[in-house]
């Protein structure tokens, strides 16, 4: 099946061209499923009225109201908003006004603290904060980036001897130049595309602690795990801290428009409020805090709440969880892992984990893929009858990669 051919959807199932119906586990987006009545309308009904308009020029009502129901989700500190329309924008928008609020401290500083293996976006700058292989890129690195690998396999990250290794591990990156201070520390709480890594329990506590230490701002990307994905709405949550800056994109419209949204402290903003050039937060593009994409956010929002998808997020991601770890030590599977319905199976060798996966779409299932990791994230609007289809269509694949 060519993926790009898919045509329609209904729930936590798509159709392609030739009428063959998958459940789709792959998509982080997909907070909702698929043809939500609610979504659709809302985004009809915006489009019938007034589709967009260029933030710069003049405001709608969608835009302020998306942004006061994000800031209301985060700690109170956070409570400006900007809108741009993906994760990568976001983390740019974040780097830059991290940057810019140093300078008008006084303080310019330029230097970002990254996870080695951690994934940040698609453009130059973004690309330039990762060690991952694939995004490499010919181009002049625009910003110093002090990357940190991960003391110990991804399998035992989650482990809580795996806290003071990697404490240390951020520490040394910190304090690595002297003559350079760090700007900021800009971290996934769940690693995604690095694979599916699960950091130990209370490090963002610590890594605030740090942070405050050095001067440097913690800037938190929650573009994948963002709005109920975890079990929390935000994954930071797990952890007791405030960050300076969250990044969220993928869920905030349930993939029916591109929309990502920059969290702000208010101590950050006020100086931009402050300064007579910059006059605010002014990060945006043309087309940022588009009314169809803002109309497809507040209708997700008001469906994250009344259902409560994230408590049952959380409830059952510990039964996919539970499911899929009875399959360890099954065809080359090393680990399980995961935080609500983000669910990462780890094999020993790559070319079993693409086995299974082509294998699970050829049994009506779609699963993500980052080299030896298998990620399964159903819709968060699932229940126990696609749970139960997703674990016996795994197996049915996985006894293809055991024979």
């Amino acid at each position: 099946m060519a993926r790009n051919m898919l045509v329609k959807g209904s729930g936590a199932y798509v159709k392609d061209i030739d009428g063959r119906e998958y459940l789709d586990a792959s998509s982080l987006n997909l907070t909702c499923g698929y043809a939500v009545p609610e979504i659709a309308h809302a985004v009809g009904e915006q489009a019938s009225r007034l589709h967009g308009y260029d933030l710069s020029v003049a405001t709608h009502d969608l835009a302020g109201a998306v942004a006061h129901r994000v800031a209301a989700l985060m700690p109170p500190q956070l409570s400006r908003t900007l809108l741009t329309n993906s994760g990568t924008e976001g983390v740019e928008a974040a780097l830059l006004i991290a940057g810019m609020y140093a300078q008008l401290r006084g303080e310019p500083r330029t230097r970002v603290v990254t996870l080695d293996c951690g994934y940040h976006g698609s453009t130059v700058l973004t690309r330039s904060l990762s060690g991952l292989p694939h995004l490499a890129h010919p181009f002049r690195r625009p910003l110093p980036v002090t990357p940190v690998s991960l003391p110990l396999p991804a399998r035992e990250m989650r482990r809580p001897e795996a806290l003071e290794p990697m404490l240390d591990a951020v520490r040394r990156a910190l304090a690595e130049d002297p003559e350079q201070p760090p700007l900021a520390v800009l971290i996934e709480p769940l690693l995604n595309v690095g694979g599916g890594v699960v950091l130990p329990e209370r490090f963002l506590t610590s890594l605030r602690r740090e942070c405050d230490a050095h001067g440097a701002l913690l800037i938190i990307d929650e573009v994948s795990t963002g709005f109920g994905r975890t079990g929390r709405m935000f994954a930071f949550e797990h952890d007791q801290l405030v960050p300076d800056i969250v990044v969220s994109s993928k869920g905030l419209a349930s993939g029916y428009a591109p929309i990502a949204a920059v969290s702000v402290k208010e101590s950050v903003y006020d100086a931009f409020a402050d300064d007579e050039y910059m006059g605010g937060l002014r990060f945006g593009q043309t087309s940022s805090g588009h009314a169809l994409s803002c109309a497809a956010a507040i209708a997700t929002l008001d469906l994250i709440e009344r259902d409560d998808l994230v408590r049952r997020t959380e409830r059952l991601g510990r039964t996919l969880l539970g499911e899929l770890e009875a399959f360890l030590g099954t065809g080359g599977i090393a680990d399980v892992r995961g935080l609500g319905l983000f669910v990462s199976v780890e094999f020993t060798e790559e070319e079993a984990a693409a086995t299974t996966v082509a294998a699970a779409e050829h049994h009506g299932l779609l699963l993500r893929r980052q080299g030896r990791v298998v990620m399964a994230v159903p819709p968060l609007t699932s229940d126990e009858s696609v749970l139960n289809a997703l674990v016996e269509r795994f197996a049915d694949a996985l006894e293809k990669t055991t024979r």
